[in-house]
């Protein structure tokens, strides 16, 4: 059963690509598709990253309310883009080379979010709550970092901040795309061989480590990849910080199963057809009257306060 409903959303995904690529299309068809194609990608990249991550993610901190962004993720790409527009200035902003500036946000992003989890954890994985709540307190700090250098630019520099801070899909350089796209495969295709260790850890670190799990070592694995796929397509586009749960809440509903090589390709799916039918929602319908990732963020925002109280109930 849960085979057959991975199916549908395989079939689902495809059918709203295809939508994405072909709707109200017009010559010249060619140059059309092509922008239509590499736009496409970066959708389904971001979107699969960010579902398979968050999956990931919470099953390791034990948590269906929690998302990746929690650790600081996104306050590091704000705090990344502010002080690059304060040392160099909107003009040198601007004359950053896509490909070089995606490597080093991504890095810095990568090296951050390990570090953190290696110094948290190595008196052992059973301590997340105190590595969550050092990344909540981190984050803080640099959103105030960030917030007290902005409050020092010039309002032009200050506009150039905004709109670098806010996720966008309309303009994705095909180099950066490129790399983050074969980074996806390549720790999707990691998570998908960790699936069954992943199921043992997810019955918690004492019964894991009963069953003879490394228990430790694996989270530590676990959570380098979700920080290889959060930095990379936050890196790519901007933070979509709720998309992840949308994605996760979803998979767990569409697929109730508790085999991570079903949760994990589940939620990646979901992740890449909400921005993929989101994005063809705003396009041709609405006519980019606004951003996508806003929205995203206020329904995931309302998802997670109608989830805390049915957590509470149960």
């Amino acid at each position: 059963m849960a085979e057959r409903r991975l199916l549908a959303l395989c079939t689902l995904l495809a059918l709203v690509a295809s939508l994405f690529l072909l709707w109200n299309l017009r010559a010249p068809y060619a140059f059309l598709l092509t922008l239509r194609a590499e736009k496409l990608a970066a959708l389904v990249t971001v979107g699969a990253a960010t579902g398979a991550a968050t999956i990931v993610f919470q099953t390791i901190a034990a948590n269906r309310l929690l998302t990746p962004g929690i650790v600081g993720f996104d306050s590091l790409f704000v705090f990344i883009q502010t002080a690059l527009v304060f040392t160099l200035g909107a003009a040198g902003h601007a004359t950053l080379s896509p490909l070089p500036k995606f490597l080093g946000e991504a890095l810095c992003l990568t090296i951050a979010a390990t570090t953190l989890f290696g110094l948290l954890l190595r008196r052992g994985a059973g301590d997340m709550i105190r590595m969550l709540l050092t990344g909540v307190i981190l984050g803080v700090l640099l959103r105030g970092m960030a917030g007290l250098a902005q409050r020092l630019l010039e309002p032009s520099e200050f506009a150039v901040v905004q709109q670098a801070v806010v996720a966008s899909f309309n303009v994705v350089n095909g180099g950066p795309l490129g790399i983050a796209a074969v980074t996806l495969a390549l720790a999707l295709a990691a998570l998908w061989h960790m699936g069954p260790v992943l199921d043992v850890a997810a019955l918690g670190r004492d019964r894991a480590r009963t069953l003879g799990l490394a228990h430790d070592r694996v989270v530590f694995t676990a959570l380098a990849l979700v920080a290889v796929l959060v930095s990379v397509s936050t890196a790519l586009v901007g933070p979509v910080t709720f998309l992840g749960l949308l994605a996760a809440s979803l998979a767990h509903a569409a697929v109730p199963d508790h085999r991570h090589r079903l949760l994990v390709p589940a939620a990646a799916m979901i992740g890449a057809a909400l921005l993929v039918g989101g994005q063809a929602l705003f396009e041709r319908v609405l006519g980019l009257q606004s951003a996508l990732a806003i929205v995203v963020e206020f329904a995931g925002g309302l998802l997670f306060l109608l989830l805390v109280p049915w957590r509470d109930a149960r």
